[in-house]
C-alpha cells in the first residue's frame, strides 16, 4: 500500500536527482562544451554534434537518451528508468537555460586543464548524489546494463570504459588535438573519483550479515535485483530459537539499494555491514 512515508521519501529521492542534475548541467556548460572537451558517455557524443548541429547540447543530450530510455524501460527495472527518464529531462532542461543565461568559462592556451578538473569535478558532483538517491545518469548506463544482462560475463567497469573510450577517440577525429583526449581523460578520472568519493567512500564492497525473522522475503528481493544469497543457520544463545541468517557481498553502487530493501521488509532486523577489501567470485574479481 502506498504510503505518506514512501510517498515523501520519493519526493525526497527526486528532488536529489533533480539537485544532482543541476550541478552536473553546470559543469557540462560553463567548463566542458566550451572547451571542446568530449568526456566520454552521451554527453561527450552531443559535445561533438554540437559542433555540426545548430542544436543545443542539451536538446542532443534527450534526443540521444531517448531511444536508450525506451530500451530501458522494456529491459531493465520500472523504477530505476523512471528516475533515470527525470534525470536525462532535468539535465536537458538545465543544460539549454544555462546556455541562454550563464556566461561560460572559455580556457586559454595552457589553460584547458582547469576547465577538465572542475568540469569533471562538477559532474562528478551531479553524478555522485544522482547515484546517492538510486538514479543513472541515462546515456551508456543504460546501455552498459542492457549489455550486462545479455552478456553477463562482461564486467560493468569494462564495457563503461570501452564506451567512454569510443567517444573519446571520436572526439579526436573531430577536433584533430591529442591534447582533446588527454582533457578529456583527466576529466573522466576526475568524475569518477568524485562519485567513487561521494556513494561509497572509501569502501570497496560489503559483506553484509541480516538477522531476521522475514529472511526468506528479504533474500527473494536480493535475488531479484541480481545479488547472490546465502542462508546461514543461526541459534540465539538466550533464547534457543533457530533462525535464517542471510549473507551477502555486494558491489558499493548497491549497497544504498540492499539497505532500503532491508528496511522497507524488517525495519527490526538486525544487520552487521563490514567492509571487503576485495571479494573474489561471481559478479566480483576472479580468483
Amino acid at each position: 500500500m502506498f504510503s505518506i512515508k514512501k510517498l515523501l521519501r520519493l519526493c525526497a529521492e527526486y528532488s536529489v536527482i533533480i539537485a544532482g542534475a543541476a550541478v552536473y548541467s553546470l559543469g557540462v556548460h560553463y567548463f566542458i562544451s566550451p572547451n571542446n572537451i568530449a568526456p566520454g558517455g552521451v554527453t561527450g557524443i552531443a559535445i561533438i554534434l554540437a559542433e555540426y548541429l545548430p542544436v543545443g547540447v542539451g536538446t542532443l543530450i534527450l534526443a540521444l537518451n531517448i531511444p536508450l530510455v525506451v530500451l530501458g524501460f522494456i529491459l531493465l527495472n520500472r523504477q530505476t528508468m523512471m528516475k533515470t527518464l527525470v534525470s536525462v529531462a532535468a539535465v536537458t532542461a538545465f543544460t539549454d537555460l544555462a546556455e541562454m543565461f550563464i556566461p561560460v568559462y572559455r580556457a586559454g592556451a595552457g589553460e584547458a586543464i582547469t576547465a577538465a578538473l572542475f568540469g569533471g569535478a562538477f559532474m562528478g558532483v551531479g553524478m555522485g548524489i544522482t547515484y546517492r538517491a538510486e538514479g543513472t545518469s541515462g546515456g551508456t548506463d543504460i546501455l552498459t546494463k542492457i549489455i550486462r544482462r545479455f552478456f553477463s560475463e562482461f564486467k560493468l567497469g569494462g564495457i563503461q570504459a570501452a564506451l567512454d573510450i569510443a567517444v573519446v577517440a571520436a572526439g579526436l577525429l573531430v577536433y584533430r588535438d591529442i591534447n582533446v583526449v588527454l582533457y578529456a581523460a583527466v576529466a573522466i578520472f576526475v568524475q569518477s573519483k568524485i562519485i567513487d568519493s561521494i556513494v561509497y567512500g572509501s569502501q570497496e564492497s560489503r559483506f553484509i550479515l541480516i538477522f531476521s525473522k522475514k529472511a526468506e522475503s528479504i533474500a527473494e528481493r536480493m535475488i531479484q535485483i541480481g545479488n547472490g544469497v546465502t542462508f546461514l543457520r543461526g541459534e540465539g544463545a538466550y533464547s534457543r530459537e533457530e533462525m535464517r541468517v542471510v549473507a551477502t557481498a555486494v558491489h558499493r553502487s548497491a549497497y544504498s539499494r540492499v539497505k532500503r530493501i532491508i528496511s522497507e521488509i524488517d525495519p527490526a532486523a538486525f544487520v552487521v555491514v563490514t567492509t571487503a577489501g576485495e571479494v573474489m567470485g561471481e559478479g566480483f574479481s576472479k580468483p
